[in-house]
């Protein structure tokens, strides 16, 4: 299946100059969204993952689904003040200034084999504090999974200590 053709493409958004990449004309299609969670799934069922994390919010569309399809727990990764329970924070840098994602400090026993999923990798930022997150609990980062790439923005560079895939890519 050609997934591609079922994301739309809205030049201009959120602002002049981006080509925002929409996966809600995907996930809204019940084969492509199958389909594609098979796919992710199937590119991590032999990685012995122990948990699924992932980021606000479209991390969560995805990564749910795809950890039932493991057997395994999800784990969101939430903006500050989200999460209910004791936290750990990590700000980080953006190209347009700076952000910060946190995690339940029980979220992830030390040694177990994390997946992180997220719809998209632009620059690669945030991915990398999720990832630094995980670490600092004592996790280990078996895979990082994307629907999208926007191999243009070079994020894989960023994230070159980790094992990285995308289903498809665009140049931006």
């Amino acid at each position: 299946m050609n997934i591609k053709e079922k994301i739309r493409v809205i030049e201009g958004f959120p602002k002049p100059g981006i080509s925002f990449k929409d996966i809600t004309t995907l996930i809204k299609e019940k084969d492509a969204f199958k389909y594609t969670i098979d796919e992710m799934v199937n590119d991590l069922k032999d990685k012995n993952i122990d948990i699924v994390v992932g980021p606000e919010a479209r991390g969560f569309i995805i990564g749910a689904p795809i950890a039932y399809g493991l057997g395994v727990g999800f784990v969101p990764i939430r903006k500050p003040g989200k999460l209910p329970a004791e936290t750990l924070k990590i700000k980080y840098e953006l190209e347009y200034g700076s952000n910060a994602l946190e995690i339940h400090k029980d979220a992830i026993k030390p040694g177990q084999r994390v997946a992180i999923v997220d719809d998209l990798l632009a620059t690669g930022g945030t991915i990398l504090a999720v990832a630094k997150l995980i670490e600092s609990l004592g996790g280990e980062i078996a895979s990082i999974n994307f629907i999208i790439e926007l191999t243009d923005l070079k994020g894989r560079e960023k994230l070159k200590d980790y094992s990285v895939k995308s289903i498809i890519e665009y140049p931006v």
